[in-house]
């Protein structure tokens, strides 16, 4: 069950700060704000993260989140930012919230229209410079919950 291994996960960082840089957590009003120019919902595991460490680092893996108000002129790690460039630049669907770069011609996302048993967005794989007809938005994870543990388990 994903809320477990988030919670795994979430202790895995806070107990190994030496490799954590994270920008903290963010307020209820910033979460607002980018769901608002995003036009998502956030909820559950991913909500959770943004409250309790906003967006950064753990290793060398750098999870996406909010960083500021200022989605506009931002860079990575700013999930906000970093899905309205690719919205503009590839046509990104609006479904799609961009969480991590593999580094490797791939970008995962939250897919807010495929959803686990327990509502929680899953995971996909989308492939730039893949026409958006062609992409088979592999699903990488059934949750942030498990996505998250297999990287920090990555960096320990």
């Amino acid at each position: 069950m994903s809320v477990e291994t988030y919670q795994k996960a979430k202790e895995i960082i806070l107990d190994e700060e030496e490799i954590a840089d994270f920008v903290g957590g963010r307020t209820e009003e910033l979460i607002n704000l980018a769901e608002e120019k995003l036009g998502l919902k956030f909820t559950g595991l991913y909500l959770d993260y943004l409250k309790t460490f906003g967006a950064g680092n753990f290793g060398a893996q750098e999870i996406y989140g909010i960083i500021d108000a200022d989605f506009e002129n931002s860079s990575v790690p700013d999930a906000i930012w970093y899905t309205l460039t690719e919205r503009k630049e590839i046509r990104l669907p609006d479904n799609l919230l961009v969480i991590y770069d593999t580094g490797s011609d791939e970008l995962f996302c939250l897919d807010f229209n495929q959803r686990a048993d327990n509502g929680e967005p899953k995971v996909v794989s989308l492939v730039p410079g893949v026409d958006l007809e062609s992409q088979t938005y592999e699903i990488i994870a059934n949750d942030f919950g498990d996505f998250l543990l297999d990287l920090v388990k990555q960096e320990v």
